[in-house]
């Protein structure tokens, strides 16, 4: 099946017409052998839900891997992981011998901006080619998504709204990358917080051709029928501001921030820590946001 290369054209396609000098070492993929990459040992994260790998890496054997790692080069042939821990582990659980990388120089940064940015403004890219840029700009070169919204010239509403196109099933990425749903599909799928009701639904757009307006309507029924959410108003799903918002905490703080709000406005935000050790890395970024 032609699906079964995950990768599609993937970044190193999105680069190839650029500067080949600077972009090369800023942006390049390689399949690894994963026995030669080493995690981070600096990696704040330390618990991953076992059933949640299971589930990724059942996915990686069907579609392969949508985004690749980031590694940096340590000694020879040798590799640390940057970014990707998650993808990593399922990985190893799928039984892949290789994963594909973005490789990294420690002094490449600027390149890797200048890269990805310059790459972002190209009018062939698709949605999660655009998503993957923006997400690499975040993680990779530790711009907020304000910073990010003034180097691209882009609303910070449309980059967190190309983010959240992160999160579909793989099977759905796929589908926008040979773009059998366009953007607009995407957008509504987005809302459905059950993956294997936003998975029928993209089988059905496909098979009866739908508009989007015909699935944001089908959206509508499907979330009504499962009742209000709890951090909604009314009906209605909770306001995309705070779903952006919760998406920017868990950015910042590289934890899975709980963001909760009521009707009557009140609520509350919990930000989780794994270790005495995480819990001084949150307390001193609060720290240094108070100096400032």
């Amino acid at each position: 099946m032609a699906q079964k290369n995950a990768l599609g054209r993937g970044l190193g396609a999105l680069i190839e017409d650029a500067d080949q000098g600077k972009v090369a070492a800023a942006a390049a993929i390689n399949e690894i052998n994963i026995e030669k990459i080493e995690v981070n040992p600096f990696q704040p994260r330390k618990n991953f839900d076992e059933e949640s790998l299971k589930e990724l890496a059942s996915s990686i054997r069907e579609n392969g891997i949508i985004q690749p790692i980031t590694v940096r080069k340590v000694n020879g042939d040798t590799y640390q992981l940057i970014t990707g821990e998650r993808r990593f582990k399922a990985s190893i659980i799928a039984g892949l011998e290789s994963i594909p990388a973005y490789v990294r120089m420690a002094e490449d940064q600027n390149m890797l901006e200048l890269a990805l940015i310059e790459n972002i403004q190209r009018e062939d890219l698709d949605s999660i080619e655009v998503a993957i840029s923006y997400q690499r700009l975040i993680e990779e070169v530790n711009l907020t998504q304000e910073r990010l919204s003034e180097r691209v010239g882009k609303k910070r509403s449309t980059i967190s709204n190309y983010l959240r196109l992160l999160k579909l099933p793989a099977e759905i990425q796929l589908g926008i990358r040979d773009r059998l749903i366009s953007m607009g599909h995407a957008r509504a799928l987005v809302v459905v917080p059950d993956p294997n009701v936003q998975l029928d639904i993209y089988q059905k757009i496909i098979k009866d051709d739908l508009s989007v307006r015909k699935v944001e309507e089908l959206v509508r029924r499907c979330n009504n029928a499962r009742g209000p959410r709890k951090t909604g108003s009314g009906s209605d799903a909770q306001p995309t501001e705070y779903l952006e918002l919760k998406e920017q905490l868990s950015r910042f703080f590289k934890t899975e921030v709980d963001f909760r709000r009521s009707n009557k406005g009140s609520g509350r935000i919990v930000i989780p820590f794994a270790s005495d050790q995480d819990l001084e890395r949150i307390l001193s970024m609060l720290d240094g946001k108070s100096e400032k």
